[in-house]
Protein backbone atom coordinates (compact mmCIF):
# COMPACT_ATOMS: atom_id res chain seq x y z
CA UNK A 1 0.00 0.00 0.00
CA UNK A 2 2.76 2.42 1.00
CA UNK A 3 4.77 1.65 -2.13
CA UNK A 4 1.82 2.29 -4.47
CA UNK A 5 1.17 5.59 -2.68
CA UNK A 6 4.80 6.62 -3.21
CA UNK A 7 4.49 5.79 -6.93
CA UNK A 8 1.43 8.06 -7.23
CA UNK A 9 3.14 10.90 -5.35
CA UNK A 10 6.29 10.60 -7.46
CA UNK A 11 4.21 10.65 -10.65
CA UNK A 12 2.52 13.87 -9.53
CA UNK A 13 5.90 15.35 -8.68
CA UNK A 14 7.09 14.53 -12.19
CA UNK A 15 4.26 16.69 -13.54
CA UNK A 16 5.07 19.42 -11.01
CA UNK A 17 8.75 19.44 -11.92
CA UNK A 18 8.22 19.66 -15.65
CA UNK A 19 5.78 22.53 -15.10
CA UNK A 20 8.01 24.41 -12.66
CA UNK A 21 11.38 23.74 -14.29
CA UNK A 22 10.35 23.20 -17.91
CA UNK A 23 12.22 19.90 -17.87
CA UNK A 24 12.32 16.55 -16.10
CA UNK A 25 15.26 14.34 -15.21
CA UNK A 26 14.90 10.60 -15.28
CA UNK A 27 15.08 9.09 -11.78
CA UNK A 28 14.60 5.52 -10.67
CA UNK A 29 11.72 6.51 -8.37
CA UNK A 30 9.93 8.24 -11.27
CA UNK A 31 10.90 5.95 -14.13
CA UNK A 32 7.35 4.98 -15.08
CA UNK A 33 6.10 8.59 -15.06
CA UNK A 34 9.14 9.72 -17.04
CA UNK A 35 8.61 7.10 -19.75
CA UNK A 36 4.91 7.99 -20.02
CA UNK A 37 5.61 11.72 -20.34
CA UNK A 38 8.43 11.08 -22.84
CA UNK A 39 5.93 9.38 -25.17
CA UNK A 40 3.42 12.24 -25.07
CA UNK A 41 3.32 15.09 -27.56
CA UNK A 42 3.65 17.56 -24.67
CA UNK A 43 7.37 16.87 -24.26
CA UNK A 44 10.53 16.76 -26.33
CA UNK A 45 14.11 15.58 -25.95
CA UNK A 46 16.45 18.27 -24.64
CA UNK A 47 19.62 16.76 -26.03
CA UNK A 48 20.77 15.76 -22.56
CA UNK A 49 20.76 12.11 -21.63
CA UNK A 50 17.91 11.16 -19.31
CA UNK A 51 16.10 14.48 -19.63
CA UNK A 52 12.97 15.67 -21.40
CA UNK A 53 11.61 19.20 -21.78
CA UNK A 54 8.16 20.72 -21.84
CA UNK A 55 6.79 22.09 -25.12
CA UNK A 56 5.55 25.48 -23.93
CA UNK A 57 2.61 25.50 -26.33
CA UNK A 58 1.28 22.39 -24.52
CA UNK A 59 1.68 23.77 -20.98
CA UNK A 60 -2.05 24.29 -20.48
CA UNK A 61 -2.69 20.58 -21.08
CA UNK A 62 -0.19 19.63 -18.37
CA UNK A 63 -1.82 22.15 -16.02
CA UNK A 64 -5.22 20.60 -16.69
CA UNK A 65 -3.87 17.13 -15.94
CA UNK A 66 -2.08 18.02 -12.72
CA UNK A 67 -5.09 20.00 -11.47
CA UNK A 68 -7.18 16.87 -11.87
CA UNK A 69 -4.79 14.52 -10.04
CA UNK A 70 -3.38 17.03 -7.54
CA UNK A 71 -5.76 19.92 -6.82
CA UNK A 72 -3.39 21.55 -4.29
CA UNK A 73 -0.35 21.53 -6.54
CA UNK A 74 0.00 25.31 -6.63
CA UNK A 75 0.13 25.54 -2.81
CA UNK A 76 2.71 22.74 -2.69
CA UNK A 77 4.85 24.42 -5.32
CA UNK A 78 4.66 27.71 -3.44
CA UNK A 79 5.75 25.97 -0.20
CA UNK A 80 8.68 24.34 -1.98
CA UNK A 81 9.83 27.62 -3.48
CA UNK A 82 9.47 29.42 -0.13
CA UNK A 83 11.59 26.72 1.53
CA UNK A 84 14.23 26.82 -1.20
CA UNK A 85 13.53 23.23 -2.16
CA UNK A 86 13.27 21.72 -5.67
CA UNK A 87 10.04 20.09 -6.94
CA UNK A 88 11.58 16.61 -6.80
CA UNK A 89 10.91 13.55 -4.63
CA UNK A 90 13.83 14.52 -2.39
CA UNK A 91 12.70 18.15 -2.13
CA UNK A 92 9.13 17.10 -1.34
CA UNK A 93 10.35 14.64 1.30
CA UNK A 94 12.34 17.38 3.00
CA UNK A 95 9.34 19.71 2.87
CA UNK A 96 7.13 17.15 4.60
CA UNK A 97 9.84 16.53 7.19
CA UNK A 98 10.00 20.24 7.99
CA UNK A 99 6.24 20.39 8.38
CA UNK A 100 6.33 17.42 10.75
CA UNK A 101 9.08 19.11 12.79
CA UNK A 102 6.75 22.06 13.37
CA UNK A 103 4.17 19.70 14.83
CA UNK A 104 6.51 17.81 17.15
CA UNK A 105 5.30 17.58 20.76
CA UNK A 106 7.64 18.14 23.68
CA UNK A 107 9.79 15.03 23.77
CA UNK A 108 11.44 13.30 26.72
CA UNK A 109 15.22 13.00 26.79
CA UNK A 110 15.08 9.42 25.51
CA UNK A 111 12.69 7.71 23.09
CA UNK A 112 12.64 4.59 20.97
CA UNK A 113 14.09 5.13 17.50
CA UNK A 114 10.92 3.73 15.86
CA UNK A 115 8.78 6.19 17.81
CA UNK A 116 11.12 8.98 16.74
CA UNK A 117 10.96 7.98 13.08
CA UNK A 118 7.17 7.83 13.17
CA UNK A 119 7.12 11.40 14.52
CA UNK A 120 9.69 12.89 12.17
CA UNK A 121 9.22 10.68 9.09
CA UNK A 122 6.32 9.21 7.11
CA UNK A 123 6.14 6.09 9.30
CA UNK A 124 8.03 4.17 11.98
CA UNK A 125 9.92 2.03 9.45
CA UNK A 126 11.19 4.96 7.38
CA UNK A 127 14.88 5.73 7.11
CA UNK A 128 16.20 7.94 9.91
CA UNK A 129 18.13 10.31 7.66
CA UNK A 130 20.74 12.74 8.90
CA UNK A 131 18.32 15.66 8.53
CA UNK A 132 15.67 13.86 10.53
CA UNK A 133 18.15 12.99 13.27
CA UNK A 134 19.30 16.62 13.50
CA UNK A 135 15.69 17.78 13.73
CA UNK A 136 15.20 15.64 16.84
CA UNK A 137 17.86 17.61 18.66
CA UNK A 138 19.53 16.13 21.74
CA UNK A 139 17.00 13.34 22.22
CA UNK A 140 18.72 9.98 22.82
CA UNK A 141 17.39 7.20 20.61
CA UNK A 142 17.16 3.61 21.80
CA UNK A 143 16.66 0.23 20.14
CA UNK A 144 15.07 -1.07 23.37
CA UNK A 145 16.17 -4.62 23.00
CA UNK A 146 16.70 -6.81 26.03
CA UNK A 147 19.07 -9.64 26.75
CA UNK A 148 17.99 -12.89 28.38
CA UNK A 149 20.44 -14.23 30.94
CA UNK A 150 21.08 -17.34 32.97
CA UNK A 151 23.10 -15.79 35.80
CA UNK A 152 25.51 -17.57 38.13
CA UNK A 153 24.82 -17.83 41.87
CA UNK A 154 25.30 -14.59 43.76
CA UNK A 155 25.10 -12.21 40.79
CA UNK A 156 23.34 -8.91 41.43
CA UNK A 157 22.87 -5.72 39.42
CA UNK A 158 22.87 -2.18 40.73
CA UNK A 159 21.12 0.76 39.07
CA UNK A 160 20.17 4.22 40.34
CA UNK A 161 16.73 2.73 41.03
CA UNK A 162 18.01 -0.04 43.29
CA UNK A 163 19.62 -3.46 43.54
CA UNK A 164 18.29 -6.73 42.13
CA UNK A 165 19.56 -10.22 42.84
CA UNK A 166 19.59 -11.71 39.35
CA UNK A 167 20.36 -15.21 40.53
CA UNK A 168 17.31 -15.08 42.80
CA UNK A 169 15.15 -13.88 39.91
CA UNK A 170 16.43 -16.79 37.83
CA UNK A 171 15.61 -19.22 40.63
CA UNK A 172 12.01 -18.07 40.46
CA UNK A 173 11.60 -17.51 36.71
CA UNK A 174 14.31 -19.70 35.22
CA UNK A 175 16.10 -16.70 33.72
CA UNK A 176 16.55 -12.94 34.07
CA UNK A 177 16.25 -10.23 31.46
CA UNK A 178 17.95 -6.81 31.26
CA UNK A 179 16.61 -4.10 28.93
CA UNK A 180 18.85 -1.72 27.02
CA UNK A 181 17.68 1.30 29.01
CA UNK A 182 18.94 -0.24 32.24
CA UNK A 183 22.42 -0.40 30.69
CA UNK A 184 22.09 3.19 29.52
CA UNK A 185 21.14 4.23 33.07
CA UNK A 186 24.44 2.92 34.40
CA UNK A 187 23.72 -0.67 35.41
CA UNK A 188 26.63 -2.36 37.19
CA UNK A 189 27.14 -6.06 37.84
CA UNK A 190 28.26 -7.18 41.28
CA UNK A 191 29.20 -10.71 42.20
CA UNK A 192 31.22 -13.58 40.78
CA UNK A 193 31.35 -14.04 37.00
CA UNK A 194 34.06 -16.36 35.73
CA UNK A 195 33.10 -16.05 32.07
CA UNK A 196 30.38 -14.84 29.71
CA UNK A 197 29.03 -17.27 27.11
CA UNK A 198 27.00 -15.81 24.25
CA UNK A 199 24.72 -18.48 22.77
CA UNK A 200 23.15 -18.04 19.34
CA UNK A 201 20.18 -20.43 19.44
CA UNK A 202 17.41 -20.44 22.01
CA UNK A 203 17.33 -24.21 22.59
CA UNK A 204 21.06 -24.42 23.17
CA UNK A 205 21.02 -21.41 25.52
CA UNK A 206 18.14 -22.82 27.53
CA UNK A 207 19.34 -26.44 27.79
CA UNK A 208 23.14 -26.12 27.99
CA UNK A 209 24.43 -27.18 31.44
CA UNK A 210 26.15 -24.07 32.79
CA UNK A 211 29.56 -24.40 34.45
CA UNK A 212 29.71 -22.79 37.92
CA UNK A 213 30.23 -19.05 37.77
CA UNK A 214 29.37 -18.71 34.07
CA UNK A 215 26.90 -16.11 32.80
CA UNK A 216 24.96 -17.43 29.80
CA UNK A 217 23.46 -14.80 27.48
CA UNK A 218 21.05 -15.48 24.63
CA UNK A 219 22.09 -13.48 21.56
CA UNK A 220 19.76 -14.44 18.71
CA UNK A 221 21.25 -13.97 15.26
CA UNK A 222 21.94 -10.36 14.34
CA UNK A 223 20.19 -8.94 17.42
CA UNK A 224 23.47 -7.92 19.04
CA UNK A 225 22.90 -4.31 20.15
CA UNK A 226 22.08 -5.19 23.77
CA UNK A 227 24.82 -7.83 23.89
CA UNK A 228 27.29 -5.09 23.08
CA UNK A 229 26.12 -3.17 26.15
CA UNK A 230 26.57 -6.33 28.24
CA UNK A 231 30.12 -6.93 27.05
CA UNK A 232 31.08 -3.28 27.66
CA UNK A 233 30.11 -3.77 31.33
CA UNK A 234 32.25 -6.90 31.60
CA UNK A 235 35.44 -6.01 29.75
CA UNK A 236 37.63 -7.75 32.33
CA UNK A 237 35.67 -11.02 32.01
CA UNK A 238 36.55 -13.60 29.33
CA UNK A 239 33.81 -13.63 26.70
CA UNK A 240 33.12 -16.64 24.47
CA UNK A 241 30.62 -17.16 21.65
CA UNK A 242 28.88 -20.45 20.93
CA UNK A 243 26.87 -20.65 17.72
CA UNK A 244 26.16 -22.77 14.68
CA UNK A 245 29.11 -23.29 12.35
CA UNK A 246 27.31 -22.49 9.13
CA UNK A 247 27.60 -19.57 6.70
CA UNK A 248 25.25 -17.35 8.70
CA UNK A 249 26.85 -18.36 12.00
CA UNK A 250 30.28 -17.38 10.69
CA UNK A 251 28.94 -14.00 9.56
CA UNK A 252 27.36 -13.44 12.97
CA UNK A 253 30.65 -14.24 14.72
CA UNK A 254 32.48 -11.80 12.46
CA UNK A 255 29.81 -9.18 13.22
CA UNK A 256 30.26 -9.74 16.97
CA UNK A 257 34.05 -9.65 16.76
CA UNK A 258 33.89 -6.25 15.10
CA UNK A 259 32.15 -5.00 18.24
CA UNK A 260 34.06 -7.07 20.77
CA UNK A 261 37.55 -7.85 19.34
CA UNK A 262 38.49 -10.07 22.31
CA UNK A 263 35.48 -12.35 21.84
CA UNK A 264 36.59 -15.96 21.48
CA UNK A 265 34.89 -18.72 19.47
CA UNK A 266 33.81 -21.85 21.34
CA UNK A 267 35.13 -24.67 19.13
CA UNK A 268 35.30 -27.84 21.24
CA UNK A 269 37.70 -30.38 19.79
CA UNK A 270 35.28 -33.29 20.02
CA UNK A 271 32.89 -31.41 17.70
CA UNK A 272 35.40 -31.85 14.88
CA UNK A 273 36.72 -35.34 15.71
CA UNK A 274 34.08 -36.99 13.58
CA UNK A 275 32.65 -34.45 11.18
CA UNK A 276 30.73 -37.12 9.32
CA UNK A 277 28.76 -37.86 12.51
CA UNK A 278 27.96 -34.28 13.47
CA UNK A 279 28.29 -32.54 10.12
CA UNK A 280 25.38 -31.61 7.89
CA UNK A 281 25.69 -30.75 4.22
CA UNK A 282 26.03 -27.06 3.47
CA UNK A 283 26.55 -24.87 0.45
CA UNK A 284 29.09 -22.26 1.51
CA UNK A 285 29.11 -19.10 -0.64
CA UNK A 286 32.25 -18.61 -2.68
CA UNK A 287 32.75 -15.16 -1.18
CA UNK A 288 32.37 -16.29 2.46
CA UNK A 289 34.71 -14.24 4.66
CA UNK A 290 36.64 -16.88 6.58
CA UNK A 291 39.98 -15.11 6.70
CA UNK A 292 39.64 -14.72 10.46
CA UNK A 293 38.38 -18.27 11.03
CA UNK A 294 40.53 -21.02 12.63
CA UNK A 295 41.57 -24.14 10.68
CA UNK A 296 38.66 -26.27 11.92
CA UNK A 297 36.12 -23.91 10.38
CA UNK A 298 38.06 -23.68 7.14
CA UNK A 299 38.02 -27.47 6.92
CA UNK A 300 34.24 -27.44 7.29
CA UNK A 301 34.03 -25.02 4.40
CA UNK A 302 36.38 -27.15 2.28
CA UNK A 303 34.29 -30.26 2.94
CA UNK A 304 30.93 -28.54 2.42
CA UNK A 305 29.68 -29.24 5.95
CA UNK A 306 28.21 -27.29 8.84
CA UNK A 307 27.74 -28.06 12.53
CA UNK A 308 24.57 -27.48 14.54
CA UNK A 309 25.13 -26.43 18.14
CA UNK A 310 22.04 -28.13 19.63
CA UNK A 311 23.45 -31.56 18.77
CA UNK A 312 26.22 -31.29 21.35
CA UNK A 313 24.40 -29.49 24.17
CA UNK A 314 24.08 -32.65 26.29
CA UNK A 315 27.41 -34.20 25.31
CA UNK A 316 29.14 -35.11 28.58
CA UNK A 317 32.36 -33.53 27.30
CA UNK A 318 30.95 -30.04 26.82
CA UNK A 319 31.52 -28.76 30.37
CA UNK A 320 35.18 -29.77 30.25
CA UNK A 321 35.50 -28.16 26.82
CA UNK A 322 34.03 -24.91 28.14
CA UNK A 323 36.40 -24.93 31.10
CA UNK A 324 39.32 -25.65 28.78
CA UNK A 325 38.38 -22.70 26.57
CA UNK A 326 38.30 -20.51 29.67
CA UNK A 327 41.80 -21.57 30.69
CA UNK A 328 43.06 -20.85 27.17
CA UNK A 329 41.36 -17.46 27.24
CA UNK A 330 43.01 -16.57 30.55
CA UNK A 331 46.38 -17.65 29.21
CA UNK A 332 45.84 -15.30 26.26
CA UNK A 333 45.06 -12.43 28.61
CA UNK A 334 48.19 -13.09 30.66
CA UNK A 335 50.29 -13.41 27.50
CA UNK A 336 49.01 -10.14 26.03
CA UNK A 337 49.68 -8.33 29.32
CA UNK A 338 53.25 -9.62 29.62
CA UNK A 339 56.11 -7.31 28.52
Amino acid sequence: MGNSCNIRVNARLALLEILAEGKLKRRHAQAEAYETLAELSWTKATGRRGEIGLIEERRSEVVTLIARVWPDWRETLADLIASGLPPTPEGYRRLLDRERVKGLPNLPSRINRRTATALIGPDSKALLTGDRRVALGDVDLTHDGSIRLRPPDGLTVCTPAGVVNLSRVAEVLGEASIPERAFLDGLVFEGPIRAVLLVENLGAWRDLPAPPGWLLAYVPGWDTATAEHLLKRLTAIPAIHFGDLDPNGVRIMLHLRQRAPNLKWFLPGFWFENMEEYGLRASWPADADIGFAPPQVRELVARGLWLEQERIVFDTRIIDALEESLVTERDLHVSSASP
